[in-house]
């Protein structure tokens, strides 16, 4: 625009705060990290843009700036991959993060992914999905409960009722108390009639998930009392050993993640083939499963464990902490 004499103004168009990934670093992922301004979410037809008002950090974040799953040509790319707000027509809402799943909003040749591997995510002011990854939220969640159900809540929940094959009475061991996956299956299996041990290496975790509803916890690797139904494995190469020789014969590990390294020093072929044991993977879940879990929260009074709450300006602080493996349940962000 033109003010007053021949001075010519230029309109700055602010775009929106985010948290993201400017670049790719594998050996010190936190100066990857940047925040400030990026532009407004690109609508697609088929798309809805959701102004966020609660996003929780996951591992997956971590990873991300790390390089896997997002290569250097996507950057920069906005981090986050849950999160509950208010769509364009003032619907609270929670988001399914795994995009293409059913192929509404995608093109045919655009495979599926998580948020942050090929669409901006969730940790901004406002993020666009195609519109058939909204979910109504439950009047009895709040924004940040709610917004930690879409990747490790709905990951422990798709392991346990959908892979693990276990039953009410049945025991479960839990590989690592603190995390927000571990948290997650404690309250789940203790909801559904489980008996839940949980191992660990820093005692005050181990106490906490004994709180929250685990019947014993153990040091990591420790000999169990008896040998179990099912294991639920997220640490990997470190647990694994212990994982394989702790469960019954016909056993079921139900792998979700390996945050220690995917290589074990063994892989215990001969225990697996003997006693007849089950690995069986799973990654996130399905979208009537996230409804299904929504469902569970609101009408049993289950909440996810929350270890704390930030504002999106202090992010930096938040990935810090997730890296040290310094929390107990989710951390949430609020934009």
């Amino acid at each position: 625009m033109r003010g007053s004499g021949s001075r010519a103004f230029t309109a700055i168009v602010r775009g929106m705060f985010a948290a993201y990934a400017a670049r790719i670093d594998a050996d010190d992922p936190l100066s990857a990290l940047e925040l400030g301004d990026r532009p407004e979410p690109e609508v697609r037809p088929g798309w809805s843009v959701v102004t966020v008002k609660a996003a929780t950090l996951n591992h997956h974040d971590l990873w991300s700036l790390r390089g896997v799953g997002l290569p250097a040509e996507r950057l920069p790319m906005i981090l986050g991959c849950d999160a509950a707000g208010v769509d364009e027509h003032g619907n609270e809402v929670v988001i399914h993060s795994v995009i293409g799943q059913s192929g509404h909003g995608v093109g045919p040749d655009e495979p599926r992914s998580i948020l942050t591997e090929r669409y901006q995510g969730t940790f901004a002011e406002r993020v666009a999905v195609p519109t058939w990854n909204l979910l109504p939220k439950p009047a009895e969640l709040s924004f940040a409960e709610a917004a930690c159900l879409p990747t490790a809540w709905l990951t422990a929940y798709r392991m346990l009722f959908t892979k693990a094959d276990v039953k009410p009475g049945n025991t479960i061991l839990v590989q690592g108390a603190g995390g927000g996956v571990s948290t997650a299956l404690v309250v789940l299996a203790k909801a559904a009639g489980l008996r839940v041990w949980i191992t660990g290496r820093d005692e005050a975790k181990r106490a906490r998930a004994v709180e929250l509803g685990a019947d014993a916890a153990f040091e990591s690797g420790a000999r169990l009392p008896e040998r179990v139904d099912a294991v639920m494995e997220t640490v990997g190469a470190a647990t694994w050993s212990h994982s394989v020789k702790s469960l019954k014969p016909g056993g079921t590990i139900v792998i979700s993640g390996a945050t220690s390294g995917h290589n074990p020093p063994a892989t215990e072929l001969n225990r697996i083939f003997f006693l007849e044991l089950k690995v069986v993977g799973s990654t996130m879940g399905t979208k009537e499963e996230l409804a299904g879990l929504l469902a569970l929260c609101a009408n049993t009074g289950i909440r996810p464990v929350i270890d704390s709450t930030l504002p999106l300006t202090e992010a930096r602080d938040a990935f810090a902490r997730l890296a040290k493996g310094d929390v107990f349940g989710k951390l949430v962000l609020t934009p």
